[in-house]
């Protein structure tokens, strides 16, 4: 393995998470090692008119222990789900953020990826508008419906100080996000950031234009844990997901000398474009192939190395016969030798928050050594011929990981990952 010496590593130090499948980072591994689905019947909204009713929601999740009432009737529902997770994950990496001091606190940011943002907000504020109710409208709803709002409620929420931005980039976001993360920490421009994702755009609206775009699954309604099947040759579409994943990145050095645990390390990024179409990717899975080629080249390893790679895989007929096409674009035959798998099948596809769902679910999975499952997996389809991890999760110890994230407007993102130990 070569590790780049010319810049700065970096690791990550604290995890946290909100999830369909599970509250926490612990309940969320449990529930993903032993394939459970977090998926059901929508309760969000009325859904009985739509041919797709099911969506992988949150479920009891206690807002009001992040925010006050009045403060929750100003914010979207991905506000305290990204609260909750960042939280957790900073408990989690030993940072106490009341005890920092001002510079301490100007040091550490907010870089988070999402893909709707405060939609379900905006959408209530456009329904109060078309019915007359102008009263209700918040005084927030300009400021509170812009996508940058999620890291500035984190920021304010924690009194954080430095930079704080989000990436949308459709699907791709969070792990863009990671990506711009962890270039700002090895190149010198931050010490530790909050990175991740956190979506949720389980409303009418957006519901109705992926039932219109046929994007989601309605053949499972009555037996909803069934619908997410990526790469099963029954798939018919992806289900909507949301919740929020979120890792602290510092440089390496600083976080062993406070003896902060480390989960991993963030080896290599890269991203590119397919040019192609609004909404559907280019059949020949060229530029995902390189998306992969260009983060194995940043992290300095061998394709031999990859021992894992985290599916992007959302049980769409087209978008998972054309990662597997890149897949072996990329690594040629040794695609085949590689254990790979979709998290979706239990969470859904939480849109921008989704990349950062499978780059946690991957360290996890490293830490513990144990790889999950593809699930719903039950007829196998020719021009999906890779090794899912059908429906069980396996033993497995790995050392490098490949996770892969593709999103509308024919975007490609990749990382690689370490496992802490081996530093």
């Amino acid at each position: 393995m070569k590790t780049n010496t010319n810049t700065r590593r970096v690791v990550v130090t604290g995890v946290g998470v909100v999830s369909p499948n599970g509250l926490g980072c612990a309940t969320f591994w449990e529930s993903t090692r032993n394939g459970i689905s977090g998926i059901g019947p929508i309760s969000l909204f009325d859904a009985h008119k739509l041919p797709c009713r099911i969506a992988g929601e949150v479920k009891q999740f206690s807002a009001e222990n992040y925010l006050t009432s009045i403060d929750l009737k100003r914010v979207g529902r991905a506000v305290p789900f990204a609260i909750a997770a960042t939280r957790e994950a900073l408990q989690d990496a030993r940072i106490e953020t009341a005890e920092l001091s001002l510079q301490e606190k100007r040091e550490l940011g907010v870089i988070l990826g999402s893909g709707g943002g405060a939609t379900d907000f905006a959408e209530e504020q456009y329904r109060l508008f078309f019915n007359d109710q102008l009263r209700k409208v918040s005084a927030y709803n300009v400021s509170s419906s812009t996508m940058g709002a999620i890291s500035s409620e984190v920021s304010l929420y924690f009194g954080l100080r430095g930079p704080s931005h989000v990436l949308s980039t459709g699907c791709t976001s969070s792990t863009d996000a990671i990506g711009y993360a962890y270039n700002m920490i090895r190149f010198g421009l931050a010490e530790r950031l909050i990175t991740g994702g956190a979506d949720a755009t389980i409303t009418h609206g957006i519901m109705l234009g992926f039932c219109v775009m046929r994007a989601v699954c309605g053949s499972f309604n009555e037996q909803p844990w069934r619908a997410s099947r990526p790469f099963d040759n029954s798939r018919a579409g992806f289900v909507l997901g949301e919740g929020a994943w979120i890792l602290i990145l510092e440089e390496r050095e600083r976080a062993m000398e406070r003896g902060a645990p480390i989960y991993g390390e963030i080896l290599g990024y890269g991203s590119t474009c397919d040019a192609h179409h609004r909404v559907r990717l280019d059949p020949c899975g060229e530029e995902p192939a390189r998306a992969m080629e260009l983060a194995i080249k940043d992290a300095g390893v061998a394709k031999d190395e990859i021992g894992y790679m985290s599916l992007h895989g959302t049980s769409t007929l087209l978008n998972d016969k054309i990662e597997t096409i890149a897949a072996k674009l990329c690594f040629g035959r040794l695609a085949h030798g590689i254990p790979m798998s979709s998290i979706k099948s239990m969470i859904g596809h939480p849109q921008g928050a989704s990349g950062a769902a499978g780059v946690v679910a991957t360290i996890l999975g490293m830490r513990h050594g144990y790889l999950p499952p593809t699930i719903n997996y039950d007829e196998s389809d020719p021009e999906c011929d890779l090794d899912y991890i059908p429906n069980r999760g396996i033993c497995r110890s790995v050392e490098v990981a490949l996770c892969n994230c593709i999103g509308f407007g024919s975007k490609n993102s990749a990382l690689v990952i370490a496992r802490g130990e081996r530093l």
